[in-house]
C-alpha cells in the first residue's frame, strides 16, 4: 500500500526516480574510478634486472663493449695503474664513467617486457652487434667470468620528474626484451671513457699565446691585464687589419677547455717536423707548450707544462699537467684543430689590390 502510495504521488514518485538515477550515477562512477586504476597501476612490479649484482661489484674487473659504430673495445683494472683502456695502449679510463655504468647495471630496474619476436628487435635497436644497432655491454671478473651481460637498444621518455632513463634491453641469448630504468644510458664509444681532465685552463687566466707555425710568420695574441675582454695580435703585418677586435681570441682560448677525442702514444707522431708550436703563458705563472701536426684529416697534440720561477701553485699544476700528459699524443676535434692552428692570415683582413676602387 505505501509503495502505491508513493508512485501515485508525483512529488514522490520523481524523488524516488531522482534518487535512482543519482544512486546509479555513484555507482557508474566507482566504477569507472575502479577501472581507471586498473589500467594506470602496475601490471608487473619492478624487478632487479640482475639480481645480486650490486654485491658482486668488486669482482668485476673489466667492462667489455662492442657496438656496430663503434666497434669492440675493453676498460680493465690493472693493478697499480687503475682502469684503463687496453686498446688505447693503457690510458686511464674516466673513473666517473666507470662508477656510473657499474652502478646502472646494478640498479637496473624492469619496468615491463616487451616483444620476445626477434624479427622485431631491429625496431628498438636490440639486434646484437656488430650487424644489429644494439650495444652489448658485459662485466666480467677474474678468468673471464661473465657476472653481467645484456644489449642496450633505444631509449623512451617515459615523462614525470624521474631522472632515470627508460631503456630497452635484454639478455643475450633470450628473445625476452624489457623496458627497463636506469639512472643513466651506457656509453657505447672509446672516446667517452677517456679520463678527460688532462689541461684545465680557465680562458680568464689566459695572459698571452705565441704561435710558431712550421711554414709562415710567428706571431702573438696578447692582453695587458684578465679584465681586457678582447686579445690584440701582434706584430700585426705592415699594411694589414686584423679582422675583427675579437678575431685573435679563438687563437688565445686554444688550450682552455682542452679538449680531445682519441689518444695515441706520442711516439707515433714527428712532433719535431711540420708541426705547431704554441706556448701559452697565464697571469699567475703556468705555461703550457702544446706541438701539433696534422696526419691526414685528423689533428695531434702533445702537451706540456712549466711555471715562471717563484710561482710554487702554478708548479705544481705543471706538474700534475706532466704526470698526465707525458708520453701521449691526444685527437683534436676539428674547431679545436683550428684553433691550435691559425695562420696569422686567417686574423686579418683580406688583402686589398692596388687597383681596388679605380
Amino acid at each position: 500500500m505505501e509503495l502505491k502510495t508513493t508512485f501515485s504521488d508525483p512529488r514522490r514518485r520523481n524523488l524516488a526516480i531522482l534518487a535512482a538515477l543519482a544512486l546509479a550515477s555513484v555507482l557508474l562512477a566507482v566504477l569507472a574510478l575502479d577501472r581507471r586504476a586498473a589500467e594506470v597501476a602496475p601490471k608487473y612490479p619492478p624487478q632487479t634486472f640482475f639480481p645480486g649484482l650490486s654485491g658482486r661489484l668488486g669482482e668485476v674487473t673489466r667492462i667489455h663493449i662492442e657496438s656496430k659504430k663503434d666497434g669492440t673495445f675493453d676498460v680493465a683494472f690493472v693493478p697499480m695503474k687503475g682502469w684503463v683502456l687496453p686498446g688505447r695502449s693503457n690510458y686511464p679510463a674516466s673513473f666517473e664513467e666507470v662508477r656510473k655504468t657499474l652502478r646502472s647495471l646494478a640498479d637496473l630496474q624492469t619496468v615491463e617486457p616487451k616483444t620476445a619476436r626477434p624479427d622485431w628487435f631491429h625496431y628498438v635497436d636490440l639486434e646484437a652487434p656488430p650487424k644489429g644497432e644494439g650495444v652489448l655491454i658485459s662485466l666480467r671478473g677474474d678468468r673471464d667470468r661473465v657476472l653481467a651481460s645484456l644489449i642496450v637498444g633505444k631509449n623512451e621518455d617515459v615523462g614525470g620528474d624521474s631522472d632515470s632513463v627508460a631503456l630497452f634491453v635484454r639478455k643475450p641469448g633470450e628473445t625476452q626484451s624489457w623496458l627497463a630504468s636506469s639512472p643513466f644510458a651506457p656509453q657505447a664509444s672509446p672516446s667517452d671513457w677517456l679520463r678527460k681532465n688532462v689541461v684545465d685552463v680557465d680562458r680568464s687566466r689566459i695572459q698571452e699565446v705565441d704561435v710558431r707555425p712550421p711554414a709562415g710568420a710567428a706571431y702573438t695574441v696578447r692582453r695587458d691585464k684578465p679584465s681586457d675582454a678582447d686579445f690584440a695580435l701582434t706584430p700585426v703585418p705592415r699594411g694589414r687589419e686584423v679582422s675583427d677586435p675579437g678575431s685573435p681570441d679563438g687563437v688565445a682560448s686554444a688550450i682552455a677547455d682542452f679538449s680531445f677525442t682519441d689518444v695515441r702514444p706520442a711516439v707515433d707522431f714527428d712532433f719535431d717536423d711540420q708541426s705547431w708550436h704554441t706556448v701559452t703563458r697565464t697571469f699567475d705563472g703556468l705555461i703550457v707548450s702544446a706541438d701539433v701536426v696534422k696526419q691526414g684529416a685528423d689533428t695531434w697534440a702533445r702537451v706540456y707544462a712549466d711555471a715562471v720561477p717563484g710561482k710554487p701553485d702554478a708548479a705544481r699544476e705543471a706538474h700534475d699537467i706532466n704526470a698526465d700528459a707525458q708520453g701521449w699524443a691526444y685527437k683534436l676535434s676539428a674547431y679545436k684543430g683550428t684553433q691550435f692552428t691559425t695562420p696569422v692570415d686567417g686574423l686579418l683582413k683580406p688583402r686589398t689590390s692596388a687597383k681596388a676602387g679605380k
